[in-house]
């Protein structure tokens, strides 16, 4: 298997995503099909779940002939691919004999003072089953710039630790609340790129404010970030990349006193 990406852009994202997810699991299960890789984990207190889909034409090349799995340590995985510089080519090459993930961060052009670097991760011997995804319709979606998101999140913790999600037909209030304070955040429809909610129906659902930050910390992800909520379901935040590959990032919802 040997996974290839000159673009930086793209390095940048691999970057955010696992920076993400070592403050959401201490390991990573990513399958490596033939035609795209599945990334998939959840925290020890079964509050996250994230998922991922990413399909070979993302990268630069992608040759793999049969369906390989692995489990590698998150927090190390993303020190490695933090090490990444402005003209690299990142590298991914796994045999199943070796037990060992192959990172090679590879010159583009010779710089003077910068060289290639070469990495090895072990594998871990960890069973973890890839959980099933239900499709859902869901109550309410809207999508919004993930900056604005990232900027309201970081707001939002200052004044509580529980995020309250109230949705109609024409306004998404966003609130948090404490002793020392309370903040909330009106959204006019107008000002999202897509939103959609069940005919007259109003929604009103909490959630872990410090997950829901931390899925939304990184604007390098994508430009938008899409949420959708219903009843008794995780909330769902999606960001979605080119060539149909997507990251996703379920919370369950909180039960209130």
């Amino acid at each position: 298997m040997k996974l290839t990406l000159d673009d930086k852009t793209k390095i940048d994202t691999l970057v955010a995503f696992f920076q993400l997810i070592k403050n959401c699991s201490s390991t990573i299960k990513i399958d490596f099909h033939t035609d795209h890789l599945f990334m998939q984990g959840m925290d020890k207190s079964h509050v996250c779940l994230f998922n991922s889909v990413i399909q070979s034409t993302w990268f630069t090349g992608y040759e793999n002939q049969c369906n390989t799995s692995v489990v590698l340590d998150s927090s190390s995985l993303f020190l490695i691919l933090s090490r990444a510089q402005e003209h690299n080519t990142l590298v991914f090459q796994y045999t199943d004999s070796s037990e060992k993930m192959e990172i090679h961060l590879l010159l583009n052009n010779q710089f003077k003072g910068e060289y290639n670097r070469f990495f090895e991760l072990p594998t871990l011997d960890v069973e973890q089953d890839t959980l099933a995804i239900p499709s859902v319709e869901y109550d309410a979606e809207f999508s919004l710039k993930t900056k604005q998101l990232c900027d309201l999140t970081s707001q939002l913790i200052l004044f509580g630790d529980v995020l309250e999600i109230i949705c109609d037909e024409n306004t998404i209030d966003l609130k948090s609340m404490s002793e020392n304070g309370n903040m909330k955040v009106t959204i006019p429809i107008d000002d999202l790129n897509e939103f959609s909610i069940t005919e007259g129906e109003t929604i009103e659902l909490s959630y872990s404010l410090a997950y829901i930050h931390k899925m939304c910390l990184h604007t390098k992800l994508a430009k938008d970030v899409n949420v959708s909520v219903s009843k008794d379901y995780p909330i769902r935040i999606r960001y979605d990349l080119d060539s149909q590959s997507n990251i996703e990032f379920y919370v369950a919802p909180k039960v209130m006193d």
